[in-house]
């Protein structure tokens, strides 16, 4: 699946609206997308680092115009929280050489409130 398969749209509340200051933003994804796959999409799509996914399944309401009763699709959710201190990765490199990994990640999804 390609990222934008994956990540439908993001869910704004209140409840997600209070996780943007701790780096936790949330999505509805696709119902077949596991949690590397959102991982690997939200680092791809807004480029930031990923550091925690958390799904949830959501069961569709039921709904009744008139005297027909029908319910809502059911619906995936995933809470990702994003690494808001992003900062250098250091390793040892063969010969004992410290070497440093400088890739270039945000702090924040700019994206998600359609700024």
């Amino acid at each position: 699946m390609r990222p934008e398969d994956i990540i439908i749209k993001p869910v704004i509340t209140e409840k997600s609206n209070d996780g943007l200051q701790e780096g936790k933003y949330t999505f509805k994804v696709n119902k077949k997308a596991t949690k590397v796959d959102i991982a690997r999409a939200v680092e791809k799509l807004f480029e930031v680092k990923v550091l925690n996914v958390n799904t949830i399944n959501v069961k569709g309401k039921e709904k009744r115009v008139g005297v027909h009763v029908g319910k809502t699709p059911d619906w995936k959710k995933a809470i990702v929280t994003i690494d808001t201190n992003p900062q250098e990765k250091k390793y040892l490199a063969k010969g004992g050489k410290e070497m440093k990994i400088s890739k270039k990640y945000k702090d924040s999804i700019d994206e998600f409130m359609g700024a």
